[in-house]
């Protein structure tokens, strides 16, 4: 990068002036990853201090049949496959009970878009798990759903939403905005739901009160220039909301043959290289520096591994998700070596070990527990520490 644009990058972010589309763009095509990651742990600091947020969630996928074939997913079945699965009800508030006794705050469900499921076994399921873990939130469906519910029921967003939270429903998730340029995601995805209808209805659930994040799936055929677009669109609808309580940029992961009847089901890999450590952190710094009306931005470990997760703290990240359990959209695609689940004592001492307080959250990122300080670099050295592959 010319030393010039450089300082002019820097005095903007210190400044505190919006970044435009061509400074984020600059940004990205600097490989000075230590300058990169100063500038945002400034800005990362300047809104969260030294906090690392987490909480203790559990990810429920009830179904993994789904009408649509994305071409980057590995986690979708057709109808009779072997290991196609949908939950009873009875069995998916089983599955969230077992996390009780660790003071378990969300549930985070998201689904496929299953062909001849009643629209009616949504709500059923929300209130049957909200009657069995009345504190606990729900945070359930991608945007992409809800407008698969729009298709199944004939009812709008508008009246899908109200029911839902009816039932218990106290946000949407981020998925299904993958990446919002058509350049990219006409090849990536075979869904209906594109930025119009993803902004449409997460603009409707900010209007109903409710706080959602952003997602941004990134290192697959996209180019720096589409993640830059992706950010600003989020920006510009955050302008308008105000709705969007995180942004997480979630990696892009190639399929290990790990699933139980051995067939690849992602189309692209063969012509995609996941993200590198290095692209990450860039991709998190850079997020960090254009989004600047998001208060949090979060690092799913599940999809960039603990050593990852911990070095991002330094590159604008301060929140690492939470306990997770079992997330198998991800792990019925890799077998790189991320756990299926992290508990709270190992998700204090991971955000310890990186230097950081953790605080626990609660899905709208409400406080429910400072902790302790990090300890110093001195106390740390005075006895061995567990090391986090």
């Amino acid at each position: 990068m010319d030393a010039g644009l450089k300082r002019e990058l820097e005095a903007k972010v210190y400044a505190g002036e919006r970044l435009t589309r061509e400074d984020g763009v600059a940004l990205y095509e600097s490989d000075d990853l230590t300058w990169l990651g100063r500038l945002a742990h400034h800005k990362r600091t300047e809104l969260n201090g030294e906090r690392v947020m987490f909480n203790v969630n559990r990810h429920l996928n009830l179904t993994n049949v789904c009408s649509a074939s994305c071409a980057y997913c590995s986690f979708q079945r057709k109808p009779g496959e072997k290991d196609a699965y949908t939950m009873r009800i009875d069995e998916a508030v089983r599955k969230a009970k077992e996390m009780e006794d660790e003071q378990l705050t969300e549930l985070h469900i998201v689904n496929g878009l299953h062909p001849t499921l009643p629209w009616r076994y949504y709500p059923k399921v929300l209130r049957e798990l909200k009657a069995a873990l009345p504190n606990v939130k729900l945070k359930c469906f991608t945007a992409t759903e809800v407008q698969w519910f729009e298709k199944i029921s004939g009812l709008s967003a508008d009246e899908i939403l109200d029911e839902l939270m009816d039932a218990g429903l106290e946000s949407l998730t981020g998925g299904g905005a993958e990446i919002f340029d058509w350049e990219v995601r006409q090849h990536i995805v075979d869904h209906a739901c594109h930025w119009e209808d993803w902004s449409r209805i997460h603009a409707l659930a900010h209007r109903k009160g409710m706080k959602t994040p952003a997602t941004m799936l990134y290192g697959h055929i996209e180019e720096p220039r589409h993640r830059v677009d992706h950010v600003l669109r989020l920006r510009e609808l955050q302008d308008e909301t105000g709705g969007f309580a995180v942004f997480i940029p979630l990696r892009y992961q190639h399929d290990f043959v790990d699933s139980a009847d051995g067939k690849i089901r992602n189309r692209i890999q063969a012509r995609t290289t996941m993200a590198s450590p290095a692209e990450s952190l860039k991709t998190f710094a850079v997020s960090r520096l254009l989004f600047d009306n998001v208060p949090h931005l979060k690092n799913f470990w599940v999809m960039h591994g603990l050593s990852v997760a911990q070095l991002s703290l330094n590159f604008g990240v301060d929140d690492l998700d939470g306990s997770v359990v079992e997330y198998k959209i991800t792990h019925d695609a890799d077998s790189y070596g991320t756990p299926n689940t992290m508990h709270r004592e190992d998700l204090l001492h991971l955000i310890w070990d990186a230097g950081f307080q953790p605080v626990e959250r609660d899905t709208r990122y409400n406080v429910v527990r400072e902790y302790d300080r990090a300890p110093s670099l001195a106390q740390r050295r005075a006895e061995p520490q567990q090391v986090w592959a």
